[in-house]
């Protein structure tokens, strides 16, 4: 399981060095893909083989294969260097908005990535309380 959030900055070459704490559970390859609120998803090769399951099963309707083109044509299989870095694509990049401070945070099954300007823009936790309590619906309390 991924969580924790960790700052860093991507070079000139668009490479990022992933986190050690999550290097060691990603493995020797996994995959990126554009994510869902403006950040990159990073999948371990089983979490992906799992979630492309899930999208294969969904009906032919116009908006299941808009989203199977969503995560599968932005896609690409990742292996870190030596340091731990890896070539973030460019079209993930500027999807992403990634330019120079990057998070990682760690979610459940998977990393996210982004740009800094975004993810402290996107997380106001002023209304916890508030999604607490519709999360009883889903059978989790606090």
């Amino acid at each position: 399981m991924f969580m924790g959030e960790y700052n860093h900055s991507i070079d000139s070459k668009g490479r990022i060095i992933i986190p050690s704490k999550f290097r060691d559970e990603l493995g020797d390859k996994f995959v990126i893909t554009l994510g869902l609120d403006g950040c990159l998803f990073v999948y371990p090769l089983e979490e992906w083989r799992t979630f492309s399951e899930g999208l294969a099963k969904l009906p032919g309707t116009k908006e299941a294969r808009q989203l199977q083109r969503l995560f599968f044509a932005m896609a690409a299989e990742c292996e870190p260097d030596k340091q731990g870095r890896i070539l973030i694509p460019v079209k993930l990049r500027e999807s992403a908005g990634l330019e120079k401070d990057i998070v990682f945070v760690g979610v459940l099954n998977k990393i996210e990535i982004w740009s800094k300007e975004r993810w402290d823009s996107n997380n106001d936790y002023k209304n916890m309380d508030e999604i607490a309590e519709h999360m009883s619906q889903y059978g989790i309390s606090f």
